[in-house]
């Protein structure tokens, strides 16, 4: 656990948190407008997510930003999420540095476009030795994408040799996910009183506490973030253990 934040005493911090952001849609038909209005209207909440988050003292903030599912929406969605997502990419770089943050990606950079790919790739690079929390943006990820990708490439040493079957253990299929420095989420939040997993980090939050909100992403706040890390803070961590 990170040391109490001063602007904040009575929370105790998770090291690594992820958050699913749902509601964005669901926000935007409340009011009458396109579902890509409540998308550009949740870039505020991960800004102020993130600042939070670093200002606090996590050391992780996974996003699951674009899952692999979201390709099949229309195309004219698709399409403006990229463009939603490459205006971000853009526009929080400064952000981002004068955070501290590094940024990394989880996800199958294959699929995205290339100009977004382009913005992607110098953010993390503009970043890459920053010392402050690590934002890891899951984007055309799926949790059940990066296991089968995992398993290809410990299938391909075991066909070269460098591995026996046997000697394929947990530690092994960790050190092939997409970020294995990374320390798994000791905190998931999902908005829009959502209860589901939705493929998002399958391996890493097999111990993680959930945070379900009835807040819409759109309208996350500080003051949310607060109440998920209060409510983490009350809960008794087992691992399967009992304790006493």
């Amino acid at each position: 656990m990170s040391e109490k934040p001063q602007s904040k005493p009575d929370l105790v911090v998770p090291r690594s948190v992820a958050i699913i952001m749902d509601g964005n849609g669901r926000w935007a038909r409340s009011r009458g407008l396109e579902r890509i209005r409540g998308h550009e209207h949740g870039t505020t909440a991960v800004r102020e997510t993130v600042e939070q988050c670093a200002e606090l003292g996590v050391e992780a903030l996974t996003l699951y930003a674009f899952s692999e599912e979201n390709w099949r929406r229309p195309a004219l969605e698709i399409k403006l999420l990229m463009a939603l997502l490459k205006r971000f990419l853009v526009g929080e770089r400064d952000n981002i540095l004068r955070n501290g943050i590094r940024l990394v990606h989880a996800g199958r950079r294959e699929r995205l476009p290339a100009d977004v790919l382009a913005e992607l790739d110098r953010s993390i690079e503009m970043s890459r030795d920053n010392t402050g929390m690590t934002l890891c943006l899951a984007i055309a990820y799926g949790g059940r994408a990066e296991l089968t990708d995992a398993m290809r490439a410990i299938a391909r040493r075991v066909q070269a040799g460098e591995v026996q079957p046997d000697e394929i253990d947990e530690a092994m299929v960790s050190r092939n996910l997409y970020h294995p420095e990374l320390p798994h989420p000791d905190l998931l939040i999902r908005t829009a009183n959502e209860r589901r997993i939705s493929n998002f980090l399958l391996w890493q939050i097999s111990y993680a506490e959930i945070h379900i909100t009835d807040v819409c992403w759109p309208d996350f706040r500080k003051q949310h973030l607060w109440a998920a890390f209060e409510d983490f803070g009350g809960r008794t961590r087992r691992f399967g253990a009992v304790v006493p």
